[in-house]
């Protein structure tokens, strides 16, 4: 089954995506995605397809969410918790976003470019703040 292990985990994988603010010499800005379908703000993420290796499925969903390549750096951690009653573990890197352009799709409808304690305040679900920090340790000091 795509996207799940035998015992029924949802396997996925996603991005905290980033990029040097346009705007400010000393900042950063991350990318969230929000999901009309939950009407969330969220990290980019989805299932992997079937034998899909987690960082390639991590950047094909960055690409399809955000319409934005990246850069993929350290990898963050995995998140685990119940989706809609089955276990789901999802699989974060940092990626640093090259080049793209935002096209609204059925998936997603709006993105933010954020400065990281307005990120952290804007995510919907709790347990995705705790990556903002992981990103930010992982970027090398300015």
């Amino acid at each position: 089954m795509s996207g799940s292990t035998r015992t029924g985990t949802v396997l996925a994988a996603g991005c905290v995506l980033w990029r040097k603010s346009p705007y400010r010499a000393d900042g950063t800005e991350i990318c969230l995605v929000h999901r009309p379908k939950y009407d969330d703000w969220s990290h980019p993420k989805g299932k992997l397809k079937h034998a899909e290796d987690a960082l390639a499925g991590a950047l094909r969903e960055v690409l399809e969410e955000t319409g934005h390549h990246c850069a993929p750096g350290a990898r963050l951690g995995t998140v685990s918790y119940l989706a809609n009653g089955r276990p789901k573990q999802v699989v974060y890197w940092a990626a640093e976003a090259t080049d793209g352009e935002f096209a609204a799709n059925d998936e997603v409808d709006r993105i933010l470019w954020l400065p990281p304690p307005t990120a952290r305040d804007r995510l919907t679900q709790p347990r995705d703040r705790l990556l903002i920090d992981a990103l930010l340790d992982s970027l090398p000091s300015a």
